[in-house]
């Protein structure tokens, strides 16, 4: 079953514990998809962080794609990521 918003939220808090996050459930766009068949999720994430600085874009997405490596594929499908620092996002 999908993590819900919270759950992914906590876990990018618990990584990036001064950014600012945002998480988009999109999953009910996805009805119908392979990968929502078994229940995973696709979601939305905005990641603002200081961690990011000096980082491409790879380097900054696998960041993000290791708080949750253990619930991919079965929990987390899918994951579109906006990972800037606060200078970016500004």
């Amino acid at each position: 079953m999908r993590p819900s918003v919270d759950d992914l939220r906590a876990r990018f808090a618990d990584r990036f514990p001064a950014a600012t996050i945002e998480v988009i459930d999109d999953s009910h766009l996805h009805a119908g998809h392979a990968g929502a068949a078994g229940g995973a999720g696709h979601f939305r994430v905005r990641l603002v962080s200081e961690r990011f600085a000096g980082l491409g874009t790879v380097a900054r997405h696998r960041l993000v794609y290791d708080a949750v490596h253990d619930w991919m594929p079965q929990r987390v499908h899918a994951l579109v990521i906006d990972a800037r620092t606060p200078a970016e996002a500004s």
